[in-house]
Order: C-alpha cells, then sequence, then structure tokens
C-alpha cells in the first residue's frame, strides 16, 4: 500500500473540479488542465479534501497497488499548477552565449554560425532575466520540464570549460585538461 496515494489533496481556493468517469478536470486562475486515471480508484471530497481509495475487489490488483501513489501525485500536480504554477530557472554559461526575447520565443546564441530561435508552445512562458538568465513558467508540470529539457538540448553543459545551458541548481563535474609534461 501506497504511502503517497493514502495522502489527502487539498484543494486550493478559487479551484474548481468536476469529476467525469475517469477524467478529472480542474479550473483554476492560471488556467484549465485534466487528468485521467486507471479503473479502480474511486476520488472523494471529504471536509475540503480529496481522498483517493481504491474499489474493493479490482480485477488487477497488483498494478492498481503500483499505481495507486502515481495517479494521487498527477492529481496534485494538477491541482497545484492551477493555483500556484510550476517554473524551472535556466542558465547560460560561456563566453558570447546569450538568449534575447522576441516576443514569445527566444533566440538563442550558443556559439554556432547561425542564432537559434526557440518557439514557446502554448500553456508555457519563457522570460529572459537577464542575458543568461531565463526562467520558464506554466501550469503543467510535465510540460514545463520538457520545454526545459528542450532548451537544455540546444547546446548541454560541456564537463571541460562549463560552456552551456544548465538548470540553476545543477552542477556540472569538471574533468581535468590535458595533463602537462
Amino acid at each position: 500500500m501506497s504511502r503517497i496515494g493514502k495522502k489527502p489533496i487539498n484543494i486550493p481556493e478559487k479551484v474548481s473540479y468536476e469529476i467525469s468517469g475517469n477524467k478529472i478536470s480542474v479550473k483554476g486562475p492560471l488556467g484549465e488542465d485534466t487528468c485521467e486515471y486507471c479503473d479502480g480508484l474511486i476520488i472523494k471530497e471529504e471536509s475540503g479534501s480529496l481522498w483517493i481509495t481504491k474499489s474493493e475487489n479490482p480485477a488487477d490488483e497488483k498494478d492498481l497497488n503500483a499505481k495507486y501513489g502515481l495517479y494521487r501525485s498527477l492529481i496534485a500536480n494538477v491541482f497545484e499548477g492551477v493555483s500556484k504554477g510550476f517554473e524551472k530557472k535556466l542558465e547560460i554559461n560561456g563566453v558570447g552565449y546569450r538568449a534575447q526575447q522576441q516576443e514569445n520565443d527566444v533566440q538563442f546564441n550558443l556559439g554556432y554560425s547561425h542564432p537559434v530561435v526557440f518557439k514557446a508552445p502554448s500553456g508555457i512562458k519563457i522570460e529572459v532575466n537577464d542575458q543568461t538568465h531565463l526562467t520558464i513558467t506554466g501550469y503543467n508540470k510535465q510540460q514545463v520540464g520538457q520545454v526545459a529539457a528542450n532548451i537544455r538540448e540546444l547546446r548541454p553543459p560541456e564537463p571541460y570549460k562549463g560552456k552551456g545551458i544548465k538548470y540553476s541548481t545543477e552542477f556540472i563535474r569538471r574533468k581535468a585538461g590535458k595533463a602537462g609534461k
């Protein structure tokens, strides 16, 4: 039995939800999101919180036990996303490496022969704080993380000089260069 699955999901203020079949739709001040969950889970509201329980005799109990905490976390992320939102911060390191805001898009100069333009998907806001720091915000946790990973993939940090795009919390292990004689 999952310890995470037993925890209640707090419903923030100004957030409404609707359950239809195996889908929960959540509306909040930052947007609207949905989450589908598997058969055999029951969602009940008690005293301002949502509780997720398993049905009495599910067909595939072992599979349901494995996914019980997962779906609780996914549903809790939807509630947190539409009320508070999620953000990832990126840093750009390297001589001449920089980013410039162009409306909803960002133009990167990353040492290539051409500038790279990254278009922000809908529901995601990319903000250039200064030329070397980016903040990615949105209400869908998976989408925010994927956009951050796609931007990091444009020029991943290299281990010798540390040049490239990295997460602000990421630590790059540096390698020693050639050994001198």
